[in-house]
């Protein structure tokens, strides 16, 4: 079990984003350091860096590159950075160390269903969703031990 003291999250409920994306974006980023995660969200936002789609992936196109199928969710990419963004002045708060940071949970979920108003009945509204906790890395700590000489132990003959 981790210990809370070292961690910092930021949760979005019932954001209006795809569920589909959402995972997909969160997969992407899962287990990087805070500095690639933002640095990447920003990309795709740009339109520079696909996220490749590993589960929703039928009659995808693949780009450029050793990519695979993917696509450039932008609208996921704001709020993922929204709350990057968060957790991360969370975990400044809590006072730890910023630059050893990584995304340690991703999660998209889906949220409330919620209909849409108009014609069409039956509609549904997208609603997502998403938890993301910040931790830091331990620093292995390097300790010379001492070289422990074996205790010499005096024989004494029996006669």
């Amino acid at each position: 079990m981790e210990d809370k003291q070292h961690i910092a999250s930021a949760k979005g409920e019932n954001l209006n984003i795809s569920r589909k994306f959402a995972v997909e974006v969160t997969s992407f980023i899962r287990g990087k350091t805070l500095v690639d995660a933002k640095k990447k969200m920003e990309n795709v936002i740009a339109l520079t860096v696909a996220v490749p789609f590993k589960r929703y992936h039928m009659d995808l196109g693949h780009k450029r590159g050793h990519l695979g199928p993917g696509r450039f969710p932008t609208k996921v990419a704001k709020e993922i950075l929204r709350l990057l963004n968060s957790a991360e002045m969370n975990a400044q708060n809590k006072g730890l160390d910023i630059d050893s940071l990584y995304v340690s949970r991703a999660v998209a979920n889906k949220g409330n269903t919620q209909m849409k108003a108009g014609r069409h009945r039956g509609r549904h509204a997208k609603r997502t969703h998403i938890e993301i906790a910040l931790a830091e890395k331990e620093k292995k700590k390097i300790e010379k031990k001492e070289a422990k000489k074996p205790e010499q132990k005096k024989e004494t003959k029996t006669k």
